[in-house]
């Protein structure tokens, strides 16, 4: 039982809020949400939420969680998309194997869950040779802490020898792809009502993939009846690459792969024109939009606002650490209320609609509205508790305006299918520090190389 809240923010299709509300969880699952003056059931284990703003859990819905592992490195953020990736892969590739993705994923899962996030996606491209079994080793991190978890299993397949981007030796081959994505789906992909696990396709990007891998993806996603997940128009040197490589606008090239469907969801999407964005929308192809890596990067603006009217669902994403650096998606909700506004004006947005973004868009992206991102009877026993108190919301009237533009805030608690992963704003695992050790030592190994 989470009790006694200033504000219970549902999030829910009639968009319902409780003041003094209240949320019941039996076996991982919402059984009933409260007003004050409704009777509250028995319960085992009570959450006190006095001065507290309740609301789902949030849903990270773009990440690369191996990126923690080389976070804030100045020098590799004073270049665009293009210079930043070809200056990092090397390194990247040269350094990950099993014990350095399950660390960086155990890390970065437990900075999501301090933000309030209780489902994240990841999206890991780089597979190196002989470097193991590298989707596995993240979910077994996300199996530990306990947090729902949509990994997809990312691939390159173009090296600079053929055009691309990535250094040939973090390339696979194409039918080793599409043999390891019909595997990955088979072992982790759990289809049940209220999944822990389920996973995605996602080839990494144009310029590391081929037209027939993305085709064929496209027709693989459709059979095994998975999600697919890419970068798409991230900055102006994508347009470019697009526009030399294949002729056509990333979102033309989008659709001619056949991607163009509600199947699909794409990452930071900062150039659409309007005619884009409308076919976007009318498809339904979902948005992971990532303000604050599209501004340490250069790349631009995304028109949230004008994507969000197409029709399109808009989710949020922390992107990886080594170009967003905080893995805090309150941080994201933020960033993304003040980058609508200042672009689209004033009046544009609200935050109430981002806290949709930051919740009910993200499960839309990730193909499951109605089971996460939302305290509905029936829904996942997924939430998040910030405390309202203190100097920092002194004077605030409305906890849902408090929340996203006073601060900084993370969660007092977390509760991801029931558990509590974070209590009083700790992680509760006791493993935190051991972890963080190891990680610092495994960072250590990835910056000599550069630094």
């Amino acid at each position: 039982m989470i009790a006694n809240a200033s504000l219970v923010a549902t999030v829910n299709d009639a968009a319902e809020e409780h003041p003094g509300g209240w949320v019941a969880i039996t076996n991982g699952v919402i059984t009933a949400v409260g007003r004050a003056q409704d009777p509250m059931p028995d319960s085992i284990q009570r959450l006190d939420a006095s001065g507290c703003l309740v609301t789902p859990g949030l849903v990270n819905t773009h990440h690369h969680l191996y990126q923690n592992l080389t976070r804030a490195w100045e020098p590799m953020t004073s270049k665009p998309l293009f210079g930043w990736l070809e200056t990092l892969y090397p390194t990247w590739t040269d350094n990950l194997d099993e014990e350095a993705v399950f660390l960086a994923a155990w890390v970065g899962l437990a900075e999501l869950a301090l933000s309030g996030c209780t489902t994240s996606t990841d999206h890991h491209y780089i597979h190196p040779a002989g470097a193991g079994d590298l989707l596995r080793a993240e979910i077994t991190a996300a199996l530990e802490l306990g947090i729902r978890f949509h990994p997809t299993f990312g691939s390159m397949s173009v090296g600079r020898s053929k055009g691309g981007l990535p250094p040939d030796r973090a390339v696979l081959d194409e039918d080793d792809i599409l043999a390891r994505s019909v595997e990955h789906v088979d072992r982790w992909h759990d289809r049940s009502p209220m999944a822990m696990t389920r996973i995605g396709l996602a080839p990494c990007s144009p310029f590391s993939v081929s037209t027939e891998l993305l085709r064929q993806t496209a027709e693989l996603a459709e059979q095994l009846d998975v999600r697919l997940h890419t970068h798409l128009a991230e900055n102006d040197e994508d347009d470019a690459y697009s526009l030399d490589q294949f002729g056509m606008r990333p979102v033309d090239y989008f659709e001619d792969v056949g991607w163009m469907t509600d199947r699909s969801w794409a990452a930071h999407v900062v150039k659409p024109n309007p005619s884009e964005i409308e076919r976007l929308g009318a498809a339904g192809v979902g948005i992971a939009h990532c303000p604050s890596s599209n501004m340490i990067l250069g790349s631009g603006l995304a028109p949230t606002v004008g994507l969000l009217a197409a029709g399109a669902p808009v989710g949020l994403g922390c992107d990886g650490s080594s170009s967003a650096d905080a893995a805090s998606l309150w941080l994201e909700a933020r960033t993304a209320l003040l980058q609508a506004k200042l672009t689209s004006g004033p009046d544009s947005i609200t935050s109430r609609r981002v806290l949709e973004m930051a919740t009910r868009h993200g499960a839309r992206c990730l193909g499951r509205d109605g089971e996460i991102g939302q305290l509905s009877i029936g829904a996942a026993g997924d939430v998040a508790i910030w405390d309202l108190t203190g100097p920092s919301y002194a004077g605030v009237a409305d906890p849902v305006e408090g929340w996203l533009r006073c601060g900084p805030a993370s969660a007092v608690h977390t509760v991801v299918a029931g558990k509590i992963v974070v209590h009083k704003g700790r992680v509760v695992d006791e493993r935190l520090e051991d972890r963080l050790t190891a990680h610092r030592q495994v960072a250590q190994r990835f910056q000599r190389l550069v630094l």
